[in-house]
């Protein structure tokens, strides 16, 4: 989410001018509808997000990611958070009952951290519990636009209109990959695995407690 501004206010206006399959993919697995991971700036837009996404969903859950393909540049390729309608992932997160949305935070100054928004406050803190557990360094982003907690925000747009967004610091994901370059992205490090069971097992357990008995 907080990657550099790109061209585009929404993706109406992206694809008339980026070419699916070149600049950008869609990569998307519908699955249980408790839970869909997005990954909505993954590939070089903000690298190893649709990694974890992916990794995060499994065989269980839903997963989308929007990707950039380009070889420079792809961070015009990035539609905030709040406007982005690309059709598939809105239908598909209208389907779900709540979203969790991986994003990469661009600043190094952070250091390794998992910034936890959304208005999924309970869900939310459970996932920082967990990756404490883990020893993943957590916290609230410094800066309120970040937060993940209007309305109008993709995690927030499933069923429930409840979801949670992680911010990634890019210490946190480099220690996740042998590089954020594509071709080191699909190294990934124990972290990488950590990071993933974590989140893997916070929404297993919350989605056998909301099925019906």
């Amino acid at each position: 989410m907080s990657s550099v501004a790109g061209l585009y206010p929404n993706f109406a206006a992206l694809a008339q001018h980026e070419t699916a399959g070149v600049d950008f993919q869609i990569r998307m697995v519908r699955a249980h509808s408790t839970f869909v991971v997005v990954a909505p700036h993954g590939g070089g837009i903000e690298p190893g997000t649709s990694e974890l996404a992916r990794a995060i969903a499994g065989d269980t859950f839903s997963f989308y990611a929007f990707e950039g393909l380009k070889m420079s540049g792809n961070g015009g390729l990035h539609i905030t958070s709040t406007r982005f309608d690309e059709p598939a992932c809105a239908k598909l997160v209208a389907e779900s009952n709540v979203v969790i949305a991986i994003h990469g935070e661009r600043h190094d100054a952070d250091g390794a951290l998992t910034f936890i928004g959304g208005l999924e406050e309970r869900l939310g803190l459970l996932i920082r519990s967990a990756l404490e557990a883990k020893g993943f360094g957590t916290g609230q982003h410094p800066d309120p636009g970040l937060s993940g907690r209007g309305p109008d925000n993709l995690c927030n747009r499933g069923r429930s209109s409840r979801g949670v967004q992680l911010e990634l610091s890019r210490g946190a994901r480099e220690a996740m990959f042998e590089s954020l370059s594509r071709t080191g992205r699909k190294q990934t490090t124990p972290r990488f695995d950590d990071f993933v069971a974590a989140l893997s097992g916070v929404l297993q357990h919350e989605a056998r407690r909301r099925s019906p008995a």
